[in-house]
């Protein structure tokens, strides 16, 4: 089995970290657009790279297909998703091993959201509850994994507030996670006040900055509902004044001036949604010179 390094060795190192999250293609068509979008990142050199893992596993196979590909065909360090939604603690056991057997030794542990259809998280028979359980699970029968967890800047949907948000994120933290990455957000300040109350509730593990290049009004508008992040009145208002095909270099340019002004206010990299897209990617990596 080849050992990967862990991402928190990465992050120690204090370098500015760049990373790229992609998620399973549904066929064969999207599979080939994906890894061409790996190919033009790759020239990059991506610390590392992640894969969602869909709802109750229903893309367990392909990502764990997907996730070798990157690694073995691009070099990438791959960091696949692993959620708590339908599995039980010996599935996701399983599923831990066959990561471990595969050689990848970094997992982005999640509890979930609840599958297409149903709007509330629902724990299976023998299943975990919580991000924090499936973190502890990780932390204790595979503990030389590197392991990322989820924060929400401006406050999970679920949570019924800042301070019982921020009181759950610690309960992960201290349960094993070595980074945070951070939901997407577009106005900075939103982070570094998250730093800050993150700091100041006593977790100092690095936390990860992640934006979503903006491709669309009506994307951006659909997912600040999700996940109840705040769209920022300049950034609307130069989408609505865009034409369609133009939104998404108002998007990237956005994205762009974030990047800079979260490097420059001392965050230690920056992670990207690309959604298997490359356009605003390299266009982001070219404007602040990553070679």
């Amino acid at each position: 089995m080849t050992k990967l390094s862990s991402i928190k060795s990465i992050l120690e190192e204090k370098k500015k970290l760049f990373s790229v999250e992609f998620f399973p293609p549904k066929d064969e068509e999207g599979g080939q657009r994906m890894l061409e979008t790996a190919s033009l990142i790759q020239p990059h050199r991506p610390d590392f790279v992640s894969i969602t893992y869909g709802a109750g596993g229903g893309t367990r196979t392909t990502t764990m297909r997907y996730a070798k590909i990157l690694r073995e065909e691009h070099g990438f360090e791959v960091m696949p998703h692993l959620t708590c939604v339908g599995h039980t603690r010996d599935e996701l056991l399983e599923i831990l091993e066959d990561f471990a057997q595969a050689g990848f030794g970094n997992v982005m542990a999640l509890r979930g959201d609840p599958p297409k259809g149903e709007t509330k998280f629902q724990t299976v028979p023998g299943g975990l509850s919580y991000g924090s359980d499936l973190v502890s699970l990780i932390r204790e029968n595979f503990p030389d994994f590197g392991i990322g967890v989820g924060g929400y800047p401006e406050k999970h949907p679920e949570a019924p507030n800042k301070q019982i948000d921020l009181a759950n994120l610690k309960t992960k933290v201290e349960a094993g996670a070595d980074f945070i990455t951070t939901q997407l957000f577009f106005d900075n300040q939103v982070y570094f006040d998250f730093v800050k109350q993150c700091e100041a509730a006593g977790m100092t593990i690095p936390i990860l900055p992640g934006l979503l290049p903006v491709l669309s009004l009506g994307q951006v508008r659909r997912f600040c509902t999700m996940c109840e992040a705040r769209l920022p009145t300049r950034l609307e208002k130069s989408l609505e004044a865009a034409e369609q095909e133009k939104q998404p270099a108002v998007g990237t340019q956005w994205a762009g001036e974030q990047v800079q002004g979260l490097l420059k206010g001392g965050s230690p990299g920056f992670h990207l949604y690309a959604l298997n897209k490359s356009a605003s990617t390299l266009a982001i990596l070219e404007g602040i010179g990553r070679k």
